[in-house]
């Protein structure tokens, strides 16, 4: 079978040993999960308790995929105090799906970059990286500032984001959707940066999607 334009997403839980309730943690990742298959047709898996691998079709979709995890698990996060987030490492090139529940056999160079790309996320602080066939400095850049912003997020600025992303609402939309003032709603969005977030999404999808164009 010939290898297809894949993106793989490898993560697990910031500080999950630290976490009381961990119940409501895993729900929480189940959710994201779940999302991730239902919007994007992402083969999901947990392994290790807190670890997760997510496979997408869609590689200019891949950093998307990953900012609306994060969002999802720090919009349930139980107090400011205790923040849950999660370090994602993205790689990007040919490959194949895993088969339905067989994360653990899947591999291909892919899987193997992605893998090696979290692993050195959990010597830093860093919480995104993103693999490509070959390096971008520039993008490497610009996700470490997506990387910045995103783990100054609250609750309030992690749930407008966790909508738009799902649904691109005008914020009048989105207050009738929260049951909020909009005025508090362009100021959660504000706080989450997200028009420098929308802007560097749409950038790094594009410029995946010419990687993945370009001739080999």
């Amino acid at each position: 079978m010939d290898e297809i334009p894949l993106s793989v997403l490898t993560g697990d839980i910031v500080g999950s040993r630290r976490i009381d309730d961990h119940t409501r943690l895993d729900q929480a990742l189940e959710s994201a999960l779940g999302l991730l298959a239902s919007q994007y047709g992402a083969c999901v898996d947990r392994y290790r308790g807190d670890g997760f691998q997510v496979a997408l079709r869609s590689p200019a979709q891949a950093m998307t995929a990953a900012v609306l995890t994060r969002a999802a698990l720090i919009r349930h996060s139980p107090s400011r105090r205790e923040t849950w987030d999660a370090r994602i490492a993205v790689a990007i090139g040919p490959g194949h799906l895993p088969e339905t529940g067989r994360f653990a056999s899947a591999n291909g160079e892919v899987y193997v970059r992605s893998g090696q790309a979290l692993d050195a996320l959990s010597e830093g602080d860093t919480r995104f990286a993103l693999s490509l066939p070959a390096p971008d400095d520039t993008l490497a850049l610009l996700t470490r500032f997506a990387d910045a912003t995103i783990q100054g997020w609250t609750h309030n600025a992690a749930e407008v984001t966790y909508w738009q992303l799902q649904h691109a609402e005008t914020q009048k939309a989105l207050a009738e959707r929260l049951g909020r003032a909009q005025s508090t709603i362009h100021q959660r969005l504000h706080a989450a940066r997200w028009p420098l977030i929308e802007e560097y999404l749409a950038h790094v999808g594009q410029r995946i999607a010419a990687i993945m164009e370009a001739p080999r």
